[in-house]
């Protein structure tokens, strides 16, 4: 059983060109989201030093307006289109196969010949397969020279899920998913020489559940982009909660936040109030606006959203992987209060930027803490940027890539 993996990369001396694709499951443009930031910033760094193709699905005709953007980024783009349409067709031929829905609504045979036709035409030294769900376009032939990332152990997250759900269906339905990811993963990853994974946490998962070569590559933050901004001072009494507002775990995470924890800040904080802001927020978010409670919609610049606030908070009761809205908000400078879900998968310490709760009671206490303990929230502020500044730049997390694919190229060579 796989048992060692790096978690943080060492300095690169002079490093060969190589030439590696990309296979992702979404158009990474524009980068606003979790699986599409790390792609982009990937290639943003990589590019600079090694040959970088992009095929990937799009899902809507707006994906198809972003080749040229992407091609800044990579060397050679290519789009392939799969409305959402067909993909819901192909979950409903899923249901009955015992292949995960997640999976089923990728499938494309014709993308699959695509790919295929690339891999023949051309000659990567590696090939980045991004998620479980573009795991099953990878042929035999190819998978010596392939890494699969994962966002994150995708059964663990179903697991947690069905564990949480409110509603009996819910429950049920998550189950059945979980046991079908489960299985999947196991017969994927250990068809794969390499699988990365972005937390400790999640990686000792699949380690435990699969039995494959399991290693952990952390997702980063653009500490350019994300730092302390001096020329805006924090509104007094401001919580932030980010993260894409029609994604379950984190409505559960404000509904959770709004009805058992802010209430008792309130009672300590009067003047506190409570920022939701993030794109596509779903009906069961926007109902919780009131005179205290506001919600944005989307947001273009969030480093302002993170500098004009006191704490970001991530009361997540299930998922898994790491919270890109936990690294961006240490890279800022705002300390984190955060459940074991948000926290787990960082490898930290509680107070390096970000601090772990176990109940709802410590969570409320160490938010008004910090809210009213000035030298306490400057003292876990500045743990936090310094830590993300050391191990979660993108330089760090691409300079961890090539050396992965240079581990992957010595085995090949040792076969």
């Amino acid at each position: 059983m796989a048992q060692n993996y790096i978690i943080f990369a060492k300095p690169l001396g002079n490093i060969s060109t190589m030439k590696i694709l990309f296979v992702a499951n979404r158009v990474p443009f524009p980068p606003y989201r979790g699986d599409k930031l790390k792609i982009f910033n990937l290639a943003s760094k990589l590019g600079a030093d090694h040959e970088i193709h992009l095929i990937t699905i799009a899902e809507t005709k707006e994906d198809l307006t972003y080749k040229l953007e992407l091609e800044k980024k990579f060397h050679h783009v290519k789009l392939f289109y799969l409305p959402k349409w067909k993909s819901y067709l192909r979950v409903l031929r899923t249901l009955f196969s015992g292949v995960p829905l997640q999976v089923g609504y990728f499938k494309s045979p014709d993308f699959q010949k695509i790919l295929h036709q690339y891999l023949q035409e051309n000659k990567f030294d590696a090939i980045h397969v991004q998620h479980l769900r573009m795991s099953q376009f990878i042929e035999d032939p190819h998978k010596l020279n392939a890494i699969l990332d994962l966002p994150d152990a995708f059964s663990l997250y179903w697991k947690r899920r069905s564990e949480n759900a409110g509603k009996l269906w819910m429950r049920k339905f998550a189950a059945m998913e979980y046991k079908r990811l489960l299985a999947y993963e196991k017969y994927q990853l250990n068809r794969f020489p390499l699988n990365l994974v972005c937390s400790k946490e999640d990686c000792e998962y699949l380690i435990q559940s699969t039995d494959a070569n399991v290693q952990v590559l952390p997702n980063g933050v653009d500490t350019n982009l994300f730092q302390p901004n001096s020329g805006i001072l924090p509104i007094p009494g401001r919580i932030l909660f980010t993260g894409n507002m029609d994604y379950e775990p984190n409505v559960d995470a404000v509904e959770y936040f709004c009805s058992e924890i802010f209430p008792e800040i309130k009672k300590q904080v009067p003047y506190a109030h409570f920022v939701i802001a993030g794109q596509r927020p779903v009906a069961r978010v926007l109902r919780l606006k009131s005179e205290s409670v506001f919600i944005t919609g989307f947001v273009k610049d969030m480093n302002q959203e993170y500098s004009l606030s006191n704490v970001v908070v991530a009361p997540l009761r299930f998922g898994a992987g790491t919270q890109n809205k936990v690294l961006e908000s240490m890279a800022t400078g705002v300390p984190v209060v955060c459940t074991k879900v948000g926290f787990k998968g960082l490898g930290i310490q509680s107070g390096e930027g970000a601090i772990l709760t176990n109940s709802t009671d410590a969570f409320i206490s160490e938010v008004v803490k910090l809210l009213l303990n000035q030298q306490y929230h400057s003292e876990v502020s500045a743990s936090g940027r310094s830590y993300v500044e050391h191990y979660f730049s993108w330089n760090a997390i691409a300079d961890l890539l090539v050396q992965y694919v240079h581990q992957l190229q010595s085995k090949k060579g040792e076969t």
